[in-house]
Order: C-alpha cells, then structure tokens, then sequence
C-alpha cells in the first residue's frame, strides 16, 4: 500500500500529538484527565481498559491503559459535515492513560482531524482548518492544565 505521504517526514506536530505525565496512581490520572475534559468542553461517550480486556481475554499481563473518548459534539458535528461523514470512522477524540511505572502515569492523544486532513479523508478546506485550530486549542487547554498539576 501506498501511502500519500512520507512517514518519514511527518512529525509529532504534524499529526497533533500531546503527551504529558502525571505523578499519581492510575485511577487519580483517569479521573483528573476525565475531569479536565469535562470542564474544557469534551463529553466522554465512551471510556475503556483495554488492559483489563487483553489480561483477561488472552492472558496479557497488561500495565494499566485506559481510552477516555473525548468529544465535542459542536465541533463533532462540523467535522462531519466537513468530511461527508467520514470522521466519524475515527470518533472519538481519544485521551490514553497508561501506567509506565508506579505512580506515573503517560496521558496520549493524538489528533483525529489532522490525521484525517493527512490521510485526505477530510479535504484542505478553511472550515477544516477552522476545525483543526478549534480541536487543538481546547487540547492544548487540557494539556496545559494537565501540566500545571
């Protein structure tokens, strides 16, 4: 498969990456990570352990890795509207929360709407561009506050 980019050259900033981490015990982390989000504007449709899942289905010896879906349903909708729908394949925003060692926790999130721009599911519009800068100032809002802790 072709790819209509070089992965070589593509860069954390490129993709939106965030990464920040928190002194605490991994379900303090979830909760202040879900918190933030909450009073940034992101609802949480959807929350998961795929640790919990892959120990117990297969045996995995998982540290702990949470997914928070984050959302916000305004841009939520421009963004499908934006894309024809297509976005939707990558809803939600996710916020990761995993356990690298004992109380500390990596918070993760990559964005949804530039990786989407960058895979052409989503065209180099103004209103895409719009709703990449309006995403990745309520993240920086989450992450600045996540690095204040």
């Amino acid at each position: 498969m072709m790819l209509p980019f070089d992965p070589t050259e593509i860069t954390p900033e490129m993709y939106g990456e965030h990464m920040a981490v928190l002194e605490s015990d991994h379900e303090s982390a979830i909760e202040t990570v879900r918190e933030i989000c909450l009073d940034e504007g992101f609802g949480i449709p959807v929350e998961f352990s795929p640790s919990d899942m892959l120990n117990e289905k297969v045996d995995a010896g998982r540290d702990p890795y949470y997914v928070l879906g984050a959302c916000n349903p305004a841009i939520a909708d421009r963004a499908l509207t934006a894309t024809d729908n297509k976005i939707g394949g990558l809803f939600p925003c996710n916020m990761i929360v995993w356990e690298r060692a004992p109380n500390e926790q990596v918070v993760y999130h990559v964005s949804i709407m530039r990786i989407a721009q960058m895979l052409g599911m989503a065209e180099d519009t103004d209103e895409m561009d719009a709703i990449i800068a309006d995403t990745g100032e309520l993240v920086a809002s989450v992450y600045d506050r996540l690095e204040s802790l």
